[in-house]
């Protein structure tokens, strides 16, 4: 593959709702510039970015993907994305290194929650977007109707510059907005034909819409515009070209990528001539300069010191370990020396690749702008930067979603808890959304994702490149206990069995400490020597081992004080393992009197859903025994906050996205313990108990 300069290079992410067609139309590019002979099909299994075993088995993608095209002299790097919402991570990815965004938008249904996501994701990113109609070959598309929706939903920005031609109901061509021209398709080219008298007024009314964004652009352009005088082709296209970088303008175009290919040709000039390269889109990148940790703009300029960003890693043990980066600034060659600023650590550039899907292209060098792969690099990861050692920076991280829906995860042989932390291991370095960790009180291994796909991925992923046979159950609560009362209790151990016999003898107090993010406090009020305090610390640890699992349900205690009052003991029978065994007779008699109660973890919550979904959000909090807190405007949606048991909360992720069509989110937290009501401590404790006896079993 050719080198090629940034201002040859565009970094075109492909955004859109489940379903819509960017697969095709990635696969598409491919076969209309001469990459594959032959059009992929997601359904047969056989696209060239949808390559991995689970995208294959579900038809559907799960992971981004880089696919480069090189077109009228350009390269566009595509960057193929998932639509469900469970592999945001992967979006997120796909962002951090992107200069565009196409959001593919189905001409049968039209502006999707999925649409209106990848539109969000361009707004907080900052970054300039185009819009494909997809799938105008379907007797049911309406180009009119998405147009209005797109209009309706985004503003004034959007711009179709393509009108679709139907003949006999069948698509076959478009016209060109800007240089009111008919273009009918002819395999995967297009030819000149004339447009058709039916569409004259149409194409008036859309040509007027594209002139008055352009306007925006330009205070020449605006002037000859409320003049009425007409604009110029070269004037319309520079404006869109400016427009678009502005993010004043989103071009509009349509099409099939299953069977117009003529449209997607289209599609690949519009993306050229509509919109600039990446030196103009992202001329320059904030970093942080390691020297002096302040910030400053890295050019995207060959003749610039190199550094690269890492964006995306994948550890396949059939394909290997890549890291996949873009060229920041600079020129990356084979065998240049990186230095990675995350772990403080050089590494060799030994092969350099570029990939489309899973083919590994080897090439000799890329510039700023460019994305690539190196293999095994022992210590870079996603997110780290790597650059030249004489100008140390590093960029900002990847904002990956945080995981909220976790599941035990356990071995269905015995024996594989171990191999269990080192498969996730490695596939925590592909995807960042996923968490692993041992819970210390539960002891169970816990993995967190950010839906229900993931995880079914996930379990597949282990069973088929780890030989990994796993269950996914809710896991345990981490409930505790604790009293309400306040109880004087003695503790006597006394046992004489010939020889040196054991006595210690206690009297405590034992009442609420108030502070339940502590166990216990030890404190003594002992005078004129009837325990001594040599016996002290023997009596402390006699607690300190209770409170690790209470007597109501064995559940850790806190919040309680323990006071030694009062005892006895006896020269020689009296040891400190006496003085502790006393201590326990104490505590345990003690915590049934003072009237024991099971504590539940509260999290606070924030749920942002747009404002029609409000009183459902509410009504569902309090079924949940959640309470709404308050509610604030942030945008177009609106910020819920609340708090509720964490019992009630394991399935919201799903719940959720079903209550509000994948439009709302949430971010939750521990907040505190508070006690249960009197139906959930009675389940809760029925429940331990046989847990506990399964345990002994």
């Amino acid at each position: 593959m050719k080198c090629y300069s940034s201002n040859e290079i565009r970094n075109v992410a492909v955004l859109g709702h489940s379903g819509c067609g960017k697969t095709s139309l990635v696969e598409a590019f491919l076969n209309v510039s001469g990459v594959t002979s032959r059009l992929g099909k997601v359904d047969d299994g056989n696209t060239v970015s949808d390559y991995d075993a689970e995208e294959i088995r579900r038809k559907v993608s799960v992971s981004s993907s880089v696919i480069p095209v090189e077109w009228n002299g350009g390269k566009i790097n595509f960057i193929d994305t998932p639509g469900y919402f469970d592999f945001a991570g992967q979006v997120r990815e796909a962002l951090s290194v992107a200069d565009l965004l196409l959001i593919v938008v189905s001409a049968k249904s039209g502006v999707e929650v999925g649409s209106e996501i990848a539109w969000d994701y361009a707004e907080e990113m900052d970054l300039p977007r185009m819009i494909f109609v997809n799938g105008m070959d379907d007797e049911n598309a309406d180009m009119d109707k998405v147009v209005e929706e797109l209009k309706e939903k985004f503003g004034k920005s959007i711009a179709p510059i393509q009108i679709p031609i139907k003949e006999g109901g069948k698509f076959v061509g478009y016209i060109n907005v800007v240089k009111k021209a008919g273009r009918k398709f002819d395999g995967t080219k297009t030819t000149d034909c004339d447009v058709p008298a039916a569409l004259a007024d149409e194409l008036d009314t859309i040509r007027h819409m594209v002139e008055e964004a352009v306007a925006e652009t330009d205070d020449s352009l605006m002037e000859k515009f409320f003049e009425e005088e007409p604009f110029t082709v070269d004037e319309i296209f520079t404006g869109i070209q400016s427009g678009v970088a502005a993010h004043m303008v989103t071009p509009v175009l349509c099409g099939s990528a299953t069977t117009s290919l003529g449209s997607v040709s289209g599609l690949l000039d519009a993306i050229v001539n509509s919109t600039p390269p990446t030196s103009k889109l992202r001329p320059s990148t904030k970093a942080t300069d390691v020297k002096s940790g302040g910030e400053i703009e890295v050019k995207c300029d060959e003749s610039e010191p190199l550094s690269l960003f890492v964006f995306k890693t994948i550890a396949d043990p059939y394909v290997g370990r890549l890291t996949i980066f873009k060229v920041v600034s600079g020129v990356l060659k084979k065998d240049a020396q990186l230095f990675n600023v995350n772990k403080d650590s050089e590494e060799k550039a030994s092969t350099l690749y570029v990939l489309r899907g899973k083919e590994q292209i080897e090439v000799s060098e890329l510039r700023a702008g460019d994305i690539g792969a190196l293999a095994k690099l022992q210590n870079a990861g996603t997110s780290h930067t790597l650059c030249a050692k004489s100008r140390p920076v590093r960029f900002a991280e990847v904002k990956f979603p945080v995981p909220l829906l976790s599941m035990a995860i356990m071995p269905k042989s015995k024996g594989d808890e171990d191999k269990i932390g080192q498969a996730m291991t490695k596939l925590m370095e592909e995807d960042r959304t996923l968490k692993f960790a041992v819970n210390a009180v539960t002891k169970q291994s816990v993995v967190s994702a950010l839906g229900d796909n993931q995880l079914d991925v996930l379990v597949n992923k282990l069973r088929n490149r780890h030989k990994l046979e796993v269950n996914l159950i809710v896991p345990t609560i981490q409930y505790r206990e604790m009293i309400k009362g306040k109880v004087k209790v003695q503790g006597r151990h006394k046992k004489q069995s010939g020889g040196r016999g054991q006595f210690g003898d206690v009297h405590m107090e034992f009442e609420p400490s108030g502070d339940l993010t502590q166990p216990y406090v030890f404190e003594s009020e002992i005078v004129g020597g009837v325990v001594p305090k040599q016996y002290f610390p023997a009596i402390e640890k006699g607690i300190q081992e209770c409170v690790t699992a209470g007597p109501l349900a064995g559940y850790p205690v806190v919040g309680i004080k323990t006071t030694l009052v009062d005892g006895s003991y006896h020269d020689v029978d009296s040891s400190e393992m006496a003085f502790k065994l006393a201590a326990i007779i104490a505590f345990k008699e003690a915590f049934v009197k003072a009237k024991p109660a099971i504590l539940e973890p509260i999290a606070k919550i924030v749920v942002s859903v747009p404002d029609d979904y409000t009183g459902d959000i509410m009504g569902d909090m309090n079924k949940r025994r959640g309470r709404v807190l308050g509610m604030e405007k942030s945008g177009k949606k609106t910020n819920i906050s609340a708090e509720a048991p964490m019992a009630e909360m394991f399935k919201y992720t799903t719940d959720l996205r079903s209550m509000t069509q994948g439009r709302g989110s949430f971010v939750m937290e521990f907040d505190r313990y508070e006690e249960a009501p009197a139906e959930v401590q009675t389940k809760v404790v029925e429940i331990r108990k046989k847990e506990l006896e399964k345990e002994k079993e």
